[in-house]
């Protein structure tokens, strides 16, 4: 048999950066607010009768090969170090070929990297029998994020790749809580773009210089999350009632304090696709996760998507093909059988 996972990236509306702990707990009642979209991270796993684990990235055409988890344990480094740190911590008794793929551009902001820890982490537990729930795996997704960038890694990415939808994230003293925001799906997808502008020009450029910046005690970025922290709650009461004009006024709120709390997070491109958007149609628009590039979202007025996004192309952005997606990750066992291709022999699904 073999184990297949898919689960879907994230949009994230407002209160990003509030789910790294410690920031939400100097915020009374702070949520963070995200979709999931029709993006994916998939991955496959194929046991074998030996102890060779085989790790493979269609996406970044990388691939690596240990002859036992020892030597992967062992070695000094990974060329593909998602995957690699969950085989540490999973520890499957027997060997496996592992491919992965994502289709989130390079760094996108959508979530793409902690979709795809969702993704493994849930063929691993499968497939080892470890026997975690769901929940219990957002953490362990979470921490092995932390050792992989090497800096506190947020909540928020993991709950759309879990549970799809809409979700609220209530960040509390006494635990992480997802709540679903009842959205008319049809009437979301009618009224966002979702726009490429390239990856970041500074991998340095992240949540972790202005998570740096609060704990240091600077006023103006402790003032900007104040902010934040009342947006994103108000946000989620737009969405829960369908007020599309008061969520694109929230968003202009959100994206005019989130810049102002570090210059990297937008780029030229980024502040002249959101000025021009607005004379097509965009009530608001705001850079998805860390910023300095990536996506960027823009929530328009009814009938104004199309022509929101012939401004963005024109401009130099790729408009991505998405709509919000209902489901969270679906972990599937399937017969196998062996099949030739160009590459060589491999493992694939029996679809019949």
């Amino acid at each position: 048999m073999i184990i297949t996972a898919q689960a879907p990236c994230r949009i994230d509306l407002a209160g990003g950066t509030l789910d790294i702990w410690p920031l939400y707990l100097f915020h009374s009642n702070a949520v963070t607010v995200n979709f999931a979209i029709n993006c994916f991270a998939r991955c496959l796993l194929a046991p074998r009768s030996d102890g060779r684990i085989v790790l493979r990235s269609d996406d970044q055409n990388e691939a690596e090969v240990f002859d036992s988890l020892k030597q992967l344990r062992a070695a000094p480094g990974y060329r593909l170090p998602l995957a690699a740190y969950l085989a540490k911590f999973f520890a499957p008794p027997s060997g496996f070929n592992l491919y992965t793929h994502s289709q989130s551009p390079a760094g996108g902001g959508i979530a793409g990297s902690s979709t795809l820890i969702i993704c493994v982490s849930s063929v691993l537990n499968r497939f080892t029998g470890a026997g975690y729930s769901l929940e219990e795996i957002r953490p362990i997704a979470q921490n092995i994020e932390a050792q992989i960038i090497r800096v506190p890694t947020g909540c928020q990415d993991y709950y759309p790749a879990m549970y799809g939808g809409v979700s609220a994230i209530e960040l509390r003293e006494d635990g992480i809580r997802r709540q679903a925001i009842s959205v008319n799906a049809a009437e979301l997808n009618e009224r966002f773009v979702l726009a490429y502008t390239g990856a970041p020009r500074n991998s340095g450029i992240n949540n972790w210089e202005v998570t740096k910046a609060y704990v240091d005690g600077q006023r103006t970025v402790h003032r900007n999350f104040d902010q934040i922290t009342a947006i994103s709650q108000a946000m989620r009461r737009a969405l829960e009632q369908g007020a599309w004009d008061e969520a694109g006024r929230l968003l202009r709120e959100e994206w005019a304090h989130r810049r102002a709390n570090y210059p990297g997070i937008t780029t030229p491109l980024i502040d002249e696709l959101v000025k021009f958007s607005r004379r097509a149609g965009a009530l608001g628009a705001k850079v998805c996760g860390a910023g300095g590039g990536g996506c960027v979202f823009f929530l328009v007025q009814r009938g104004a998507k199309a022509r929101v996004s012939e401004v963005l192309r024109a401009r130099g952005a790729l408009v991505m093909d998405v709509k919000a997606h209902p489901r969270g990750v679906r972990v599937r066992t399937l017969p196998l059988r062996r099949e030739v291709t160009k590459r060589g022999r491999r493992l694939e699904p029996e679809t019949r």
